[in-house]
């Protein structure tokens, strides 16, 4: 992706620190090239220059931010190795640092609370700052998606490199295919969530898959996590594919061998739903760039995938009071009996994110945007949204990765391939 998103000052000069990832830019303070209160600064300046148009945040934090970047600078200069050192972070929400305490042991600094959806509306897919709805940096009279919108905004914008959020149904991963960004949903159970359905789970939204990587190794606090070569060419096999979609013979061929490539599985509905042609259109020829680049395999189904629709088991669970009734444990068991199946035979599910396009301020409409997301939320796997290119309205789209559980570090290493394949982003 190459585009330009519609914001003020939407083209940094290389040389300013906002312009770096978050690995360059606590590379450069480590090493002492740049110091964590020049980059903060910078954030902030970035911030208030873009944010009356944008609204992604609903605080900022300058005087505690610049504040807590000379700390940074000071750990530092007495020696201290953060991984993270000096990158300027947006938390989701107003409660969003209480999630974020080793990003900031590692090394972050929290300018500001991202935007969340407002009072008023019973749909997640927007965003309300503190200057009012949140804009979508590709086209202004479009929502970003939620509920991590604001962070989505944030990244997309080039306001920070890296902000959090978290993914009940698909609400860092949504935001994240309409605003061009990268948005990792961690397995759940992977990380700490005070959800009481377990459907929520923590992510992160970047710029560059380098970035969320770096995120999940703090988080998970394995240093080896995603690391160079994790999590690749350990197992082959076949899944399924859409039987509306054919492989092409040059999917199945590529210069690298087969067994060097982690094999996928492309559906365009899970089964059950019915995604927008123009999406599915992208992100299907997203997946087959991946192939041809031989950043992995496409395999064709033995069964084709079909997933019970997880409308009503979500819902049913996020009712409050409501506990888990018959026709949740008929939905879950039959969808983890499938995906158990897809993934003993392939490495990775890809879909669409979002089956539409991002929508208008008036709302969604009867759509749910949740509709090739969520079933991953009752399930527990692990999933991340990569830009795949744009729709005829100009908006991103996002591809869908999903793997087995326990398999981030393969996600991030096929993303990062794909980030060579389908950039710059």
């Amino acid at each position: 992706m190459t585009r330009t998103p519609d914001h003020p000052d939407a083209d940094p000069s290389p040389a300013t620190p906002t312009s770096l990832s978050a690995e360059e830019i606590a590379s450069a303070v480590r090493s002492r090239t740049l110091r964590a209160v020049d980059v903060v600064a910078e954030a902030l300046n970035r911030i208030e220059r873009a944010d009356p148009v944008l609204s992604a945040f609903i605080e900022v934090w300058a005087e505690d931010a610049l504040r807590r970047a000379g700390e940074v600078d000071a750990r530092v200069e007495a020696g201290e190795r953060l991984p993270l050192a000096g990158v300027p972070i947006g938390v989701k929400g107003r409660r969003g640092l209480g999630t974020a305490g080793p990003l900031l042991e590692a090394g972050c600094v929290a300018v500001g609370a991202t935007s969340v959806p407002g009072p008023g509306t019973v749909w997640q897919t927007w965003g309300l700052g503190r200057h009012g709805p949140t804009v979508n940096p590709w086209r202004h009279d479009r929502t970003p998606g939620g509920s991590s919108a604001g962070s989505a905004v944030a990244v997309a914008a080039g306001l920070v490199p890296l902000a959090t959020g978290n993914d009940g149904a698909g609400s860092v991963r949504i935001p994240a295919a309409w605003c061009g960004v990268v948005g990792l949903k961690v397995g759940n159970g992977r990380l700490p969530s005070s959800d009481r359905t377990g459907l929520m789970v923590p992510g992160v939204l970047t710029r560059r898959v380098g970035d969320a990587a770096a995120y999940w190794r703090v988080m998970s606090g394995n240093a080896a996590a995603a690391g160079p070569g994790a999590g690749l060419g350990t197992r082959s096999g076949s899944g399924s594919m859409s039987a509306s979609v054919c492989v092409p013979a040059s999917a199945s061929t590529s210069t690298s061998t087969s067994g060097d490539r982690p094999t996928a599985v492309w559906s365009s509905d899970l089964g059950f739903d019915s995604p927008d042609p123009d999406v599915v259109a992208v992100a299907h020829a997203a997946a087959l760039r991946l192939a041809e680049a031989g950043a992995l395999r496409l395999t064709l189904p033995h069964t084709p995938l079909r997933l019970h629709d997880p409308a009503p088991a979500w819902l049913a669970l996020r009712t409050p009071g409501a506990g888990p009734t018959a026709e949740v444990h008929r939905i879950r068991t039959a969808n983890d009996s499938r995906l158990a199946a897809l993934f003993a035979g392939t490495r990775l599910l890809l879909t669409p994110t979002a089956p539409t396009p991002p929508h208008g301020h008036e709302g969604p409409g009867a759509r749910y945007s949740t509709a090739l997301t969520w079933a991953f939320n009752l399930s527990g796997h692990p999933a991340i949204s990569i830009p795949a290119g744009f729709g005829p309205d100009g908006c991103p789209v996002g591809l869908q990765l999903v793997a087995a559980h326990g398999e981030e570090a393969l996600l991030l290493e096929v993303a990062g391939a794909a980030e060579g394949h389908l950039g710059p982003w």
